[in-house]
């Protein structure tokens, strides 16, 4: 076995990489042309749910095959749960995505994101019986309080976004379409049930062991990714066969609509692909950061939504996104910035005085 060193910041560093990832890896989605949603969305997920956790392991995992043998046949359960999370997750990303069309991007990114880094972190060292053993470590209040900070911080970016989106419909043609009940309860279940991507990685660690005691080190992890990516693959081929047939739109994998564009089923592909990548790429960093955060591994799951909300909050400042916006709304969304740069100084403490 090749152990694993704890280095926290190391592994802050590896979170805020897989971040940047996850920040920006439906950016390109905005090229794609007359293709419908459901064909872009299982295209994408065919890269980041199955084939590339599938190609991570086995050019990662040494002795893949047998690993994966003595898991069916030491912790099957293991394996189950994490596939059965993966699948309630898939059902978390379709609700996160219909919630957008009531509420926007932004409240729904706030609830959702700010809903799934709690549970994700907390719930799993209550599960276990660890909570008490937690907060008698050195640290552990520094970590508290950074999870704490940062869902303040996705709470005013929240705020920050729903003024942006008043602030601009004021020059459109009005807001059409919000409404506040049904992207609330949208949101809220694709909170809690994004969680459950945390705690499908969390169920898989058993097989994680196996692959460690195989020499993976520190890319271990990358084996949870098998189950805990293609129940979500699972429950989205379903919603979009669905979608596909009541739309008619199966025949766009082969041709685009009024294709004008020389190449477009193939830029569509392309781009469907960097799509997939993007999202596989975030949690490729996640585990290397996750094996280095020592004592305070429960961290990570909420390390990774702070960052996330931080990193795609902070390339729309870049790309001037809030252009035209009141100075009201610019000054929540900058508080919003600083509260998460003081999450992520909390966090990146506590698990530096809790190291072991």
């Amino acid at each position: 076995m090749i152990p694993v060193t704890p280095n926290p910041f190391l592994g802050i560093g590896m979170h805020s990489v897989g971040a940047m990832f996850a920040a920006n890896c439906y950016a390109p989605q905005k090229f794609i042309r007359r293709w419908s949603w459901e064909t872009f969305w299982i295209a994408q997920a065919a890269w980041c749910w199955l084939l590339w956790p599938i190609i991570g392991a086995a050019l990662t995992i040494p002795e893949l095959g047998i690993v994966l043998s003595e898991a069916v046949h030491t912790c099957p359960r293991s394996l189950l749960g994490s596939f059965l999370l993966s699948m309630a997750y898939g059902v978390g990303g379709i609700a996160f995505n219909v919630s957008i069309r009531y509420i926007g991007f932004a409240l729904t990114y706030a609830i959702a994101v700010g809903l799934s880094g709690v549970l994700g972190t907390l719930i799993p060292p209550l599960v276990r019986g660890q909570f008490s053993t937690i907060l008698a470590r050195a640290g552990s209040g520094w970590v508290l309080t950074g999870i704490g900070i940062g869902t303040l911080g996705i709470a005013l970016c929240g705020i920050a976004g729903r003024l942006k989106e008043q602030d601009l419909v004021k020059h459109a043609q009005g807001d059409s379409g919000f409404n506040m009940r049904k992207g609330l309860l949208l949101s809220l279940l694709a909170g809690v049930l994004s969680a459950m991507y945390g705690f499908a990685i969390e169920v898989a660690a058993p097989v994680t062991a196996l692959a460690a005691q195989h020499g993976a080190g520190y890319w271990q992890g990358n084996v949870a990714y098998l189950t805990a990516n293609s129940g979500a693959f699972i429950t989205s081929m379903i919603y979009c066969v669905w979608l596909a047939r009541k739309n008619r739109s199966s025949g766009e994998f082969l041709h685009v609509k009024q294709d004008r564009e020389p190449g477009r089923l193939w830029k569509n592909y392309g781009i469907a692909w960097l799509c997939g990548t993007l999202w596989y790429g975030q949690f490729f960093f996640y585990n290397l950061g996750h094996v280095r955060m020592g004592e305070y591994q429960f961290t990570s799951w909420g390390i990774h939504m702070i960052m996330l909300v931080l990193f795609s909050n902070l390339t729309g400042v870049l790309f001037r996104e809030w252009k035209g916006t009141t100075t009201r709304t610019r000054i929540m969304i900058s508080m919003g910035l600083l509260v998460l740069v003081a999450s992520v100084l909390c966090l990146a403490y506590g698990n530096y005085l809790g190291r072991s």
